[in-house]
């Protein structure tokens, strides 16, 4: 079995529960605007938000754009005229209260750092991450974490990977693994990089032909195969 040095771990719906922390976010936002948060808008923003962070990820779009326009092309197509920036403040507070951990993360990566050389790689807005993991207790856990919107680059560009390689002491993609929930930005990315990717897929989503992990799993514990470690909590 392949023996990794370096494990390079994505932030949201990975280690940290990003559902339940953007499910509390939008409650407590549209509660702020006194506009009543159906079923149908919960949908309707997931397909839009979705589709405006694809976008980014292939270089169409920036950030802020992605984030000042969610909101306000959301609530145009139920008759709201809103100041997306603004709505995006008030949105991005309360979601930087939303630190849950994904089943087990905790013990994982505690248990982890102590024969690998733990990092974050996410796309994620950088204060709102950096928060994120202060609260969980997970950030010292971490050797460094690379943000995109520190690096000037995202995932799945080839320059953001180049731009971590760069700054982990003796690096070597042959000794990487990468371990995501995103096919399209996270583990296209790492393959465009070289290195082997392990996808997070609790849902048991449907892959797609030309984006094929190394591996695939359905609970974090299940790493400790892969890596061939013990389970020191549940043994």
């Amino acid at each position: 079995m392949k023996r990794y040095r370096t494990l390079l771990f994505d932030v949201d719906d990975t280690i940290l529960d990003f559902q339940a922390a953007e499910a509390l976010a939008l409650r407590l936002l549209f509660e702020d605007q006194n506009i009543p948060l159906t079923n149908d808008m919960k949908a309707q923003y997931k397909t839009i938000n979705q589709g405006l962070w694809r976008a980014f990820e292939e270089g169409k779009m920036t950030r802020d754009e992605v984030v000042n326009t969610r909101f306000s092309a959301l609530l145009k197509e139920y008759g709201y005229e809103t100041d997306g920036t603004i709505l995006e403040q008030k949105y991005r507070r309360f979601l930087e209260e939303g630190h849950q951990l994904i089943d087990g993360a905790f013990d994982l990566i505690s248990n982890l750092q102590q024969q690998f050389d733990l990092y974050i790689v996410t796309n994620g807005v950088s204060h709102t991450q950096y928060k994120r993991l202060r609260d969980s207790g997970l950030c010292p856990f971490f050797k460094d974490i690379f943000n995109s919107e520190d690096t000037g680059f995202q995932k799945p560009m080839k320059e953001y990977f180049d731009y971590v390689f760069e700054r982990i002491p003796q690096f070597s993609a042959e000794h990487t693994l990468i371990i995501e929930d995103s096919l399209t930005a996270d583990i296209k990315g790492g393959q465009l990089a070289g290195l082997d990717t392990c996808w997070m897929n609790p849902d048991m989503k449907p892959n797609v032909p030309e984006i094929i992990p190394t591996y695939e799993i359905r609970k974090l514990e299940e790493l400790y195969h892969i890596l061939n470690i013990e389970n020191t909590v549940s043994s």
